[in-house]
């Protein structure tokens, strides 16, 4: 777990901004919209049409399941990891090759969408559906080892902003976008305008340049060749051997490499990234019926909780690759791991002093400008505890436990609601960030972001 810590010093204001103006930093505003595109037209805009079309509440229910490919992503993140394409490989790259046919796949699984009629061909919009959320899945799992091979540790902050906000503006597109046109056209013609802004993310990966990284360190070389001397004493031959050597090596290597490098570490590491968004995510479940509840209308809502808490987020997360730069992932990650529950008590105190639009305006600005300032730290720190090697099936992984604890609990939200007033609500949702705080500073003991050896790009 020995690593060096750089001794140049921390860049100036005008240098940590002109990160976004680096190409690579630049082109993960497009990539990002790429991938935030698909995630509504399988999911809540996905249902508004079948509901608009009549479908039954059931069917809609059952379809809803198709969103589950973001899940459990990690299960293909291995061949990402190591299988080449056919022409496309050794054209692109590893990286592109993957985004670029992960792209195709999504642009026409939305077209399928939208030549398809639910009402009369509902099991074949399902198919498309199926099509396009495992092309959106596989490109998040690509473009995500993109990001963390494309620049060194101290971009990755700005990486994740940049990336961050053309996710959000694509998700707005998605929605509220596409409900737009529905309105005005159809909602095939709100699928087909989708499908041709896949286009974006395709000529930005074709434009931008594959990663140069050392795909395998020394260290994963003797791992694997571990591996090799295990089954030269198997019984293993043939088609047999060949699979097996594919799955320990694509499979099996990645999470013990992870373990290898951390320790017993590994542990406290992993429970950090599980508990990490805990607070926001089980405080975002019930952000909306609070409103509601307090006496805010639909139009204050939409204007100031959604449309300026986007611009608040997405601030806040251009500062936080702007912050990380200047000090450091460690130093950012326990400010933001203090400040996420923190500035959740913001509506503990919205909710004593009720609908006043000034109340709103505040909370929204503490809880979305330092929600936006975390998700970029912790995304420049999921890139740091990658390996090179193994990056799309690590990051899949870290990516999936991030929000998993998180949403398990946050279908208790409901409950604990009617159990508490709001006030006793949004302080146990701020508790829940306690943990994180503690882990996060049992990290800077046992395994320091900022001084943890990053294999492939430190050998």
């Amino acid at each position: 777990m020995s690593g060096s810590v750089s001794n140049t010093a921390s860049p100036s204001r005008l240098d940590a901004l002109r990160v976004y103006a680096h190409p690579r930093v630049f082109a993960m505003l497009f990539l990002g919209f790429a991938a935030g595109l698909p995630l509504l037209l399988v999911g809540g805009t996905f249902t508004a049409w079948l509901r608009d079309l009549g479908v039954e509440l059931a069917a809609i229910g059952f379809l809803s399941w198709v969103g589950l490919a973001h899940s459990i992503k990690v299960l293909w993140a291995p061949l990402v990891d190591r299988l080449t394409l056919p022409v496309l490989t050794p054209l692109f790259g590893r990286r592109r090759a993957w985004i670029l046919t992960a792209q195709c796949t999504v642009a026409m699984g939305l077209l399928g969408m939208a030549l398809a009629d639910p009402v009369e061909e509902l099991w074949l919009v399902a198919f498309w559906a199926v099509v396009t959320a495992f092309g959106s899945a596989t490109q998040d799992i690509s473009i995500d080892a993109y990001r963390v091979e494309a620049v060194g540790r101290e971009r990755q902050g700005a990486m994740a902003a940049t990336y961050v906000t053309g996710y959000r503006l694509a998700i707005l597109m998605a929605g509220a976008g596409a409900l737009h046109i529905a309105a005005v056209g159809s909602w095939s013609v709100a699928y087909g305008v989708m499908a041709l802004l896949m286009g974006v993310g395709l000529v930005t990966t074709l434009i931008v340049r594959e990663p140069e990284v050392q795909q395998v360190s020394d260290d994963t070389r003797r791992m694997e060749q571990r591996v090799v001397e295990y089954l030269d004493r198997t019984t293993h031959q043939g088609a047999l051997r060949d699979f097996v050597a594919w799955f320990l090596s694509a499979v099996v290597c990645p999470f013990a490499d992870f373990f290898k490098r951390y320790g017993l570490a590994a542990v406290a590491v992993l429970l950090f990234v599980g508990t990490f968004r805990i607070s926001d995510i089980v405080m975002g479940v019930m952000a909306n019926p609070f409103y509601l509840d307090l006496g805010f209308t639909k139009t204050e809502i939409a204007n100031v909780a959604a449309a300026f808490g986007l611009g608040m987020t997405l601030g806040g997360a251009a500062l936080g690759g702007v912050l990380v730069l200047r000090f450091g992932i460690a130093r950012m990650l326990i400010f933001t791991a203090i400040m996420a529950p923190l500035t959740n008590l913001t509506f503990s105190w919205l909710a004593l002093i009720g609908p006043e639009l000034y109340g709103l305006v505040f909370a929204i600005i503490a809880d979305n400008v330092t929600g936006g300032m975390a998700i970029s730290v912790f995304l420049a720190y999921l890139a740091s505890l990658t390996n090179t090697a193994y990056t799309a099936t690590q990051y899949a992984l870290f990516s999936s436990l991030m929000t998993l604890p998180g949403q398990f609990l946050g279908g208790f939200t409901g409950w604990l609601a009617e159990q508490v007033d709001w006030v006793w609500f949004f302080i146990i949702a701020a508790g829940a960030g306690l943990p994180a705080i503690v882990l996060g500073l049992v990290l800077l003991r046992v395994a320091h972001p900022d001084r943890m050896r990053q294999p492939g790009k430190d050998d």
